[in-house]
C-alpha cells in the first residue's frame, strides 16, 4: 500500500498531527474541516450558515488540490455541537452537490475543535 499525502495551502494547516487528505488505492480520505479561513487563520464564527459555507469551502479547496469535485464524495460525516443546527448547515451543504448525493452521517457532539459548531470530513472516490 502506498500512501499519497494531499495538502494545499487553500485549505487550514492541520492543527495537529495529520494530513487534510490522504489518497490511498485511488480513494481519499479528507480530515475534517472547521470554519478556519486559510487566509486569515482566523475562524469564521458569524453565523452557523457562514460556518458551514467555510467549512464546506476549505474541502472544496482539498478536492481541487487532488483533481475532483463534490461529484466524487461518496461518504461524508458531519458533526455539529447542536441538533438545532441542522437544518442550516444542511442548506448550505445541499448548494455543494448535485443529484448524485453521497452517504452520510450527522452527529451531535460534546465538543468540537476550537469550540466550532460544525465540523465535516469526507471519503472520496478517484
Amino acid at each position: 500500500m502506498s500512501k499519497k499525502v494531499i495538502n494545499t495551502t487553500n485549505a487550514p494547516a492541520p492543527i495537529g498531527p495529520y494530513n487534510q487528505a490522504i489518497e490511498v488505492n485511488g480513494m481519499i480520505f479528507i480530515s475534517g474541516q472547521i470554519p478556519l479561513n486559510p487566509s486569515t487563520s482566523e475562524l469564521v464564527t458569524n453565523n452557523i450558515e457562514d460556518e458551514a459555507t467555510q467549512v464546506m469551502e476549505n474541502l472544496k479547496a482539498i478536492l481541487t488540490e487532488a483533481g475532483l469535485t463534490f461529484d466524487h464524495v461518496v461518504k461524508t460525516s458531519i458533526f455539529l455541537s447542536d441538533m438545532n443546527l441542522f437544518g442550516p448547515v444542511n442548506t448550505v451543504y445541499a448548494r455543494y452537490f448535485t443529484d448524485n448525493f453521497p452517504a452520510r452521517e450527522t452527529v451531535a457532539v460534546l465538543g468540537l475543535p476550537k469550540d466550532v459548531h460544525v465540523e465535516i470530513s469526507m471519503i472520496v472516490a478517484r
